[in-house]
């Protein structure tokens, strides 16, 4: 995967999802087979997967062809999915589908819940496991399969942090102090500009790489909502809104709007993300090579474990209303979450498939290639975007106050905190704060 594949349109989900037909439950008697339509990510590795996994289907099943493509171009692929829910030419399966997403397609009519299959339930929380609950909607449906998971984790170039005179095999990094302490070192040296540089811009999607892993190690897990109501205005995350807003006040992160990679050129010396990027970084998608190493995100008391939770930068899969041979989808979908097919996922992409015991499963995969074996333990500690209604706006608006307050310090960030919670609490209830 190219780094970080820009999320969803807000624009567009909030205002372009009209409400059309579809998601209606169907009767396990009035499921019908034959060909369908998939849509899998446009990244190489996932193309080839996407590419084999449709071979092996089609010979094995003639009369219920599958055809493949990659998700058309677009600004984002949410944009290119809500284009097509509202036109009903949406195909049966989309490989790409945003978590944070679904409860706006699904809102639009464009989901079939997965619960209309007989033993699909048991199937994903066999598979998944108690990470399943994440993906149930309000209603108790699943509205998506749980698919794979991208944990982020940070990232340090070692190059930079040995010409700061800092441990490039153990770096002090568990705690905030620490890391802001090892950030000043890394700056006032001249190894690197800044010390670490997540994206500063507005789109609401950035807050899962800069506050929300940090804000899930911190809390124990907390999501931004939970019954309806916002965490975040919390000692936790008030603790996570300092470090940050310390990082950016002592011009240790960066605010500026940049183009490319900051970790990958050698700006930042730092980053937060998952596994995907080790390809990338290894030199091995035709991009510069780094001498990176890896570390768990940091919390205020201490910690250097990956069993802590962070964000889970996951990418499912959904039925999509306008599918008529749903019967065949299903059987897909299940050929294309097997243990075969998981197995043949995290070989060609690196990235974790959303399966209980990854580390025993694939342990001859992580034996040979150790660099994804911390991920694996991360992977079964993950936290995701709740779903719930009006999961954009909330986001948004939780950005919005976030940039204000800690990247560009232009107003206090616990009154930031306590205003955004107070606003998302309406919204998270259902009602939506516009006109």
């Amino acid at each position: 995967m190219k780094l970080r594949t820009i999320v969803v349109a807000a624009f567009t989900l909030s205002m372009g999802l009209a409400a059309c037909g579809g998601g209606a439950a169907v009767s396990s008697s009035a499921i019908s087979y034959g060909p369908i339509s998939i849509w899998y990510s446009n990244n190489a590795q996932e193309i080839t997967w996407g590419e084999q996994e449709v071979a092996a289907w089609n010979r094995l099943h003639p009369t219920q062809k599958v055809t493949g493509q990659q998700i058309p171009a677009a600004q984002s692929s949410e944009e290119v999915i809500s284009a097509a829910i509202t036109a009903g030419s949406e195909p049966c399966l989309i490989y790409n589908t945003a978590p944070a997403a679904v409860p706006e397609f699904e809102q639009a009519g464009g989901l079939v819940p997965l619960n209309d299959f007989p033993g699909a339930v048991s199937y994903i929380q066999t598979r998944t496991g108690p990470l399943a609950s994440m993906y149930k909607s309000p209603d108790g449906k699943y509205y998506q399969m749980p698919w794979k998971t991208n944990p982020v984790v940070i990232f340090y170039n070692k190059a930079e942090f040995a010409r700061a005179g800092i441990s490039t095999t153990n770096p002090p990094l568990s705690t905030y102090s620490e890391f802001l302490a090892t950030a000043k070192k890394v700056v006032s040296s001249g190894a690197a500009k800044y010390a670490i540089f997540p994206s500063p811009s507005s789109e609401f999607y950035e807050a899962w790489y800069d506050f929300y892993p940090l804000y899930a190690a911190e809390s124990g897990g907390k999501l931004l909502v939970e019954n309806g109501k916002a965490t975040f205005d919390s000692p936790a995350g008030k603790a996570v809104a300092a470090f940050w807003a310390q990082l950016y006040k002592e011009k240790l992160a960066g605010n500026e709007t940049i183009t490319g990679d900051p970790f990958a050129d050698g700006t930042a010396a730092m980053a937060i993300v998952g596994p995907w990027a080790v390809a990338d970084y290894q030199g091995k998608e035709g991009s510069a090579k780094v001498n990176y190493g890896v570390a768990p995100l940091p919390t205020s008391n201490g910690n250097t474990s990956y069993t802590i939770p962070t964000f889970s930068d996951a990418k499912n899969v959904a039925m999509y209303a306008s599918c008529k041979n749903r019967g065949t989808a299903w059987d897909f979908l299940k050929f294309t979450t097997s243990v075969n097919a998981d197995g043949k996922l995290l070989t060609i992409t690196g990235q974790m498939p959303m399966r209980q015991g990854l580390e025993n499963l694939y342990a001859s995969y992580f034996t040979a290639n150790p660099d994804y074996k911390d991920f694996a333990v991360e992977a079964a500690h993950v936290i995701e975007c709740p779903d719930i209604p009006n999961s954009i706006e909330i986001w948004q608006d939780f950005r919005n106050a976030w940039s204000k307050s800690v990247i560009f310090g232009t107003s206090s960030p616990n009154s930031a905190l306590a205003s955004a919670a107070s606003a998302i609490n309406k919204l998270a209830s259902g009602s939506s704060s516009e006109p």
